[in-house]
């Protein structure tokens, strides 16, 4: 067993890194820790080598600078809408479920240009898959899978009959390097990736952010004024701090070591990105807000060649959102918010109220 005390090894017998260093040296070391852990299809992120390099190389201009830019229009009508309702019924509101959920919703349904009649069965799927992820459960997980692979099926039956000229369409014309077409199920596990995935991160994104600018009043002011590059800083650092994204797996391709704990071919490690987060080896005060200061060791969107494809247009999301609430006013707890349960993190609820 490791000396190291970030380093541990679960119920599962599997070894969870919380070390900085070794989190960032195995992220990226895609040949010694593959990302092939899942026994279901996940494109791109549970892809490895030339496969992985194919697929990012076919995905990651849908959601490069350019393709954010041509859609940072419609993110601000869609953040400065959803908010200026909630700000008209004068009442509190949830900043996960009424205004994350929601805004994640019409944000990814205006990026893959999906008709606003998918937004209620979405959101009854974001907040069914947030209980399913509580439990933990391998068939409540799946059930909860089966159901939005079901979503998209059908639309992506739906675009064949009726093809537009949009982001789902453009995915579907997609083709590998020797001029194959991409299945279905290939189809299916990007959206899910892309969707799915996004949908509940950027809702429990959206309560971390509100929450620390609730208990934190002293920045509203400076960060309603800041440029988008500092905003984006300020994001970045808050979500370090209390990371939603709780961690990765990646399975040992040879004998090593991992801060000097023995692992075996075949065996699973568990990447811990809060931990490693909140090192007080890389980051001396972790409760301490210095986006500058912690910007180039900050693992929110990972690191390596699988860092995250989407942390420029969730970068985007998040900072009109902000931007449109501290527009809008100044934002006020609003009774006593409720964290989520491990294995999920960020929270369940945050009331509050714009002033």
């Amino acid at each position: 067993m490791s000396t190291n005390e970030r380093i541990s090894v679960d119920g599962h017998g599997r070894v969870v890194i919380g070390d900085h260093a070794e989190v960032t040296r195995i992220a990226r070391d895609a040949a010694g820790f593959s990302s092939a852990v899942s026994r279901h299809l996940q494109v791109p992120n549970g892809l490895d080598g030339a496969a992985h390099a194919e697929m990012r190389h076919l995905l990651d201009p849908f959601m490069d600078a350019d393709a954010v830019a041509q859609l940072l229009p419609e993110l601000e009508r869609i953040a400065a809408d959803l908010v200026a309702r909630l700000d008209a019924a004068d009442a509190p509101f949830g900043a996960v479920a009424d205004l994350g959920a929601r805004f994640a919703v019409r944000a990814q349904s205006a990026w893959l240009g999906w008709l606003p009649e998918w937004e209620e069965p979405l959101l009854q799927w974001v907040a069914d898959n947030r209980v399913a992820s509580r439990t933990g459960h391998p068939r409540a997980t799946a059930e909860i899978a089966d159901r939005f692979d079901a979503i998209i099926r059908e639309l992506l039956r739906r675009r064949r009959e009726q093809p537009r000229d949009d982001v789902t369409t453009r995915l579907m014309g997609l083709r590998h390097s020797d001029g194959s077409a991409l299945r279905d199920d290939e189809l299916v596990s990007i959206l899910r990736n892309v969707t799915g995935g996004d949908l509940g991160s950027l809702a429990l994104c959206t309560g971390v952010i509100v929450h620390w600018l609730a208990v934190h009043p002293e920045h509203q002011d400076h960060l309603a004024a800041a440029s988008d590059a500092d905003l984006d800083a300020a994001i970045d650092e808050i979500l370090r701090a209390d990371d939603p994204f709780v961690s990765n797996r990646r399975r040992v391709t040879r004998q090593t070591e991992v801060g000097g704990c023995p692992v075996h071919a075949g065996q699973i490690v568990v990447l811990d990105w809060r931990a490693a987060n909140r090192d007080p080896a890389v980051f001396v005060e972790p409760d301490a807000f210095d986006p500058a200061a912690h910007a180039a060791a900050n693992l929110v969107y990972g690191t390596g060649p699988h860092v995250c494809p989407g942390r420029l247009l969730a970068t985007a999301e998040l900072r009109v959102l902000v931007r449109a609430l501290l527009t809008a006013g100044r934002i006020e707890p609003a009774g006593d918010p409720e964290r989520e349960q491990a294995p999920v993190a960020g929270f369940r609820a945050v009331p509050v109220r714009l002033v």
